[in-house]
């Protein structure tokens, strides 16, 4: 069964679509943004390897091509503090004049949703380019002998090791998951980002882990391939009714409600669920996001927006979209804002209940 190809994507892949930009005609506030000769920072606040800077390395390229001028677009990557190190930084120092975006993860707006001490930003503030729906994969080490998640009740009784970011970073879908389920799981935090999990599984420092599906096509199917990883599940998608199905990029894989009823024999219900599925929208069907500062000027985010739908029109990255990013539809303008407010709210219930168990569990603060 393959689950993917490797992907190297290079500037000179896109650069071919420079002649189709020239010939875009986009509103006229669009037009009257210039980057020539500039260099934009995509900030990404997490290290490298990982599904956020898989993606963000993908993206930045297109907006090369497609915003006005055809500027150098950078990825630069500030880790730490399980993704707010960057957003803070990105709130306090970017100007409002294009010339830094940011691209988040559910690892970013969790903090946030959640009142993090540690946040500083105010995500509701700033102007959104676009929306990347993704998901995600959990695997384990192929020396527990586990097989499928046929065999998930095997590993009731394995003490499992699980190389996390932070109880309030995107890492709260899968902590929430492996309690669902009843698993016994060692959450080593202070992980730089999933990719620095995944190296920690390869090193054999863990033996659970998950990537998000472009890290996953591409880091881990490898290890699939030689026999050292097995995947699971998927966290699902959601559909236009708002229930959580299979992931068509996994399509193969049982969804995380599935798993969960081959392993218990029910459906799963009750709080813990109602505050899993809470922060599963919020973290995966808007998972992944660029960003402008607040006070952007108008003009600025309508070259940002049009060089989006540009890039997600363009024959290279439709050809390339489903190596990196899964199959998955990119969600720009309005559409993006609307599922961003969405994201953002939480219902109180589900907040006040995770809050709980994550001072309970983790002795985290709030």
């Amino acid at each position: 069964m393959s689950w993917g190809r490797s992907f190297n994507h290079s500037v000179k892949a896109v650069c071919a679509a420079a002649a189709l930009a020239c010939g875009l005609t986009g509103t006229a506030m669009a037009q009257d943004a210039d980057f020539s000769g500039d260099r934009v920072e995509l900030i990404i606040p997490f290290g490298e390897g990982g599904g956020t800077d898989t993606w963000g390395r993908f993206w930045a390229p297109y907006f090369s091509v497609f915003l006005p001028g055809k500027p150098t677009v950078v990825v630069k990557n500030i880790p730490g503090g399980g993704s707010t190190s960057g957003a803070n930084q990105f709130e306090a120092r970017a100007k409002a004049d294009g010339l830094t975006a940011i691209g988040t993860s559910g690892s970013t707006q969790f903090p946030y949703l959640l009142r993090d001490k540690r946040v500083q930003y105010e995500m509701r503030d700033w102007r959104v380019i676009l929306a990347s729906p993704t998901g995600g994969v959990v695997y384990v080490n192929s020396d527990l002998g586990v097989k499928s998640a046929a065999d998930l009740n095997t590993l009731k009784d394995i003490h499992l090791r699980y190389g996390s970011q932070g109880a309030t970073s995107l890492d709260l879908v899968p902590l929430l998951a492996f309690e669902l389920l009843g698993l016994d799981v060692d959450a080593v935090f202070g992980m730089k980002g999933r990719g620095a999990g995944r190296l920690a599984f390869e090193r054999g420092e863990v033996n659970i882990d998950y990537q998000t599906s472009s890290a996953f096509i591409n880091n881990v199917t490898p290890l699939i391939d030689i026999g050292t990883a097995v995947p699971l599940f998927s966290w699902g998608a959601m559909d236009d009714d708002g229930n959580i199905i299979r992931d068509p990029s996994f399509p193969d894989l049982p969804s995380f409600p599935e798993a969960y009823e081959m392993m218990k024999g029910e459906k799963p219900s009750g709080p813990a669920w109602e505050a899993y599925k809470a922060f599963f929208i919020a973290g995966f069907p808007a998972q992944k996001m660029v960003f402008l500062p607040k006070d952007t000027p108008e003009n600025i985010v309508e070259a940002y927006r049009a060089a989006a739908v540009a890039a997600t029109e363009d024959k290279s990255f439709l050809a390339d979209r489903e190596a990196t990013l899964g199959e998955y539809k990119q969600i720009v303008g309005e559409p993006a804002e609307r599922i961003f407010r969405q994201a953002t709210n939480v219902p109180e219930e589900a907040r006040s209940w995770v809050q709980k168990w994550l001072t309970d569990k983790y002795s985290v603060q709030f």
